[in-house]
């Protein structure tokens, strides 16, 4: 006699196949919810940019935005201190991780820690500072030839001294997104073995590192753009007319005019996510 040993049945029962039904229930409840979340206020924001008791429906606000005096000047300026400050923040940061990685692995929770101090110290606190720094630099520099130097990184077409604090502000967001690339690659590995056939470090960094965490510096450059784009308190303080300190500016004399302006800001930096987005993915 041979004993046949059976198999216990595993068909799903109701309340198996009742369980996906339910998480993608919830997932839905909670996507709709977050739409609502940032649908509404947009819906209401914009029927007040194009609705007035006395002239009903128009869209007067959207049409004088560009004849808006300052307008382009200042999102110019906006968008050119956002394209330097991703590009300081990139060439101060990647290095430095790779070399952390590489040579150092000790000094990861140190440059951990420098990074994310920017987070637990007011904004406020960086203006007095800088403030302080130029009015006491000026006059200590005099004589020496450092003084051009600290005139022109506050000239007013380019103030180069908002970069330098836009840096520290953006910092640890751009840390936290290289690092989580740097992760989810062996760094080392790469680098060996490029080394080994004979790569030179700029090869190495361009060719081997860069393509492998797109996405991540995709997102550290969005991040850095948005604050860049929103940041009203030390451009403000240092007495600079950003695009966002425009916008409150300008608010006082026309409200419909400053809430179309700040829709306008909210979707361009929804495109140029997009953008980026876009530009981090891996060609097939």
């Amino acid at each position: 006699m041979v004993a046949v040993a059976t198999l216990p049945d595993v068909t799903p029962g109701p309340a198996a196949t009742a369980r996906p039904g339910r998480r993608r229930a919830w997932r839905g409840i909670v996507l709709v919810v977050a739409a609502l979340y940032f649908v509404v206020p947009m819906a209401v924001s914009f029927w007040f940019t194009v609705y007035s008791e006395g002239r009903g429906f128009s869209l007067a606000a959207y049409g004088r935005i560009l004849s808006a005096p300052g307008f382009l000047p200042s999102l110019l300026l906006s968008l050119a201190l956002a394209a330097a400050t991703i590009v300081a923040v990139l060439l101060l940061t990647l290095p430095a991780m790779l070399a952390v990685r590489l040579g150092a692995p000790r000094l990861r929770p140190v440059l951990e820690l420098l990074s994310t101090l920017p987070l637990v110290v007011p904004p406020i606190t960086y203006v007095v500072g800088i403030s302080t720094a130029l009015r006491d630099g000026v006059d200590a520099l005099a004589a020496t030839p450092f003084w051009a130097t600290l005139i022109a990184i506050q000239d007013e077409r380019f103030p180069f001294v908002l970069v330098l604090a836009y840096v520290m502000l953006t910092l640890p967001f751009a840390y936290r997104s290289l690092d989580a690339g740097l992760r989810a690659i062996d760094v080392r590995t790469l680098v060996e073995a490029a080394r080994n056939l004979g790569a030179s470090w700029p090869y190495v960094l361009f060719r081997v590192i860069i393509p492998n965490i797109r996405s991540s510096i995709a997102s550290a450059s969005f991040l850095t753009l948005a604050l860049v784009l929103g940041e009203y308190t030390v451009a403000a303080l240092l007495g600079y007319e950003t695009f966002p300190v425009w916008i409150v500016t300008i608010s006082g004399n026309d409200g419909q005019l400053s809430v179309a302006l700040s829709i306008i800001s909210l979707l361009l930096i929804w495109l140029l996510l997009l953008t980026l987005s876009g530009a981090g993915r891996k060609r097939r």
